[in-house]
């Protein structure tokens, strides 16, 4: 689990660089150049421009129109990692068994150990890496409407509500709705697993602070993104996991007894 972790850190950072985060205080224009500037930033602030036209002028409300767009648009990819996610965590109690049964650290037990989990995926169709795949496709998504919004330098001349897009919200109400969506959010995704995965319940606290301290600092209009991203990740989590999130009480109480 600390690798998978490590693995998810790293591939963000990389994807981060590899997208142009050194470009984050640049203005995207039509003069903008590069690959990452001219076929995914560039668009996604044109269809942020084009929106605020269509919403009379409003540029939070063509954020949240935005946002909600490319959450749809990704929905299958989103579909597709959680039920990876799904497959891998109902294989949980067999990867366990084998790990206690090969729990020695010598070279050839290891090697034995990850031959039988491997034929333990392929068994039950699992592929490991297939939850990696939709986020590879996401991140440079995500996080070119990030730039987009930052970038587009119409949005910071707009207010919406009660803030400033282009200024920290003075009063902290978006850091904290942001902050509290995404644990809502992790608890939902987490649900019935916090047990089995210490490292993954440590990032159920870690993240909203993080999220809380980003907002607090950015411009309000990447709050505002994300709390609509947020509030749209809980319900689509409700309802492709909804089965399994009425059946966690359930378990949690039978997993009491044995204890």
């Amino acid at each position: 689990m600390k690798k998978r972790i490590l693995l998810f850190a790293g591939l963000i950072a990389l994807t981060a660089l590899l997208t142009g985060c050194t470009e984050y205080n640049q203005p995207i224009t039509s003069e903008s150049t590069g690959f990452w500037n001219e076929f995914i930033v560039y668009p996604l602030s044109m269809l942020i421009v084009k929106m605020a036209e269509f919403a009379g002028g409003s540029y939070g409300m063509s954020i949240i129109l935005v946002t909600l767009i490319i959450r749809l648009a990704i929905l299958p990819l989103m579909i597709k990692q959680t039920r990876s996610s799904k497959a891998m965590q109902a294989l949980q109690p067999e990867m366990q068994k084998l790990r206690e049964k090969y729990s020695s650290k010598d070279q050839k037990t290891q090697q034995k150990l990850q031959q039988e989990t491997m034929a333990l995926f392929q068994a039950h169709g699992v592929n490991p890496l297939a939850g990696c795949f939709p986020l590879v496709i996401q991140m440079p998504i995500l996080i070119g409407f990030y730039h987009a919004i930052s970038r587009t330098r119409e949005i910071a001349e707009h207010n919406f509500l009660w803030f400033d897009l282009g200024a920290p919200d003075p009063y902290y109400i978006l850091p904290l709705v942001a902050g509290v969506t995404t644990f809502i959010q992790q608890k939902i995704m987490m649900a019935g697993t916090e047990g089995q995965n210490p490292q993954m319940a440590m990032m159920l606290w870690i993240m909203p602070v993080m999220i809380i301290v980003f907002a607090i600092n950015f411009p309000a209009a990447l709050s505002l993104y994300w709390v609509v991203g947020n509030i749209f990740m809980i319900v689509q989590t409700y309802f492709i996991k909804g089965p399994d999130l009425k059946k966690v009480p359930a378990t949690s109480k039978a997993g009491g007894a044995k204890k």
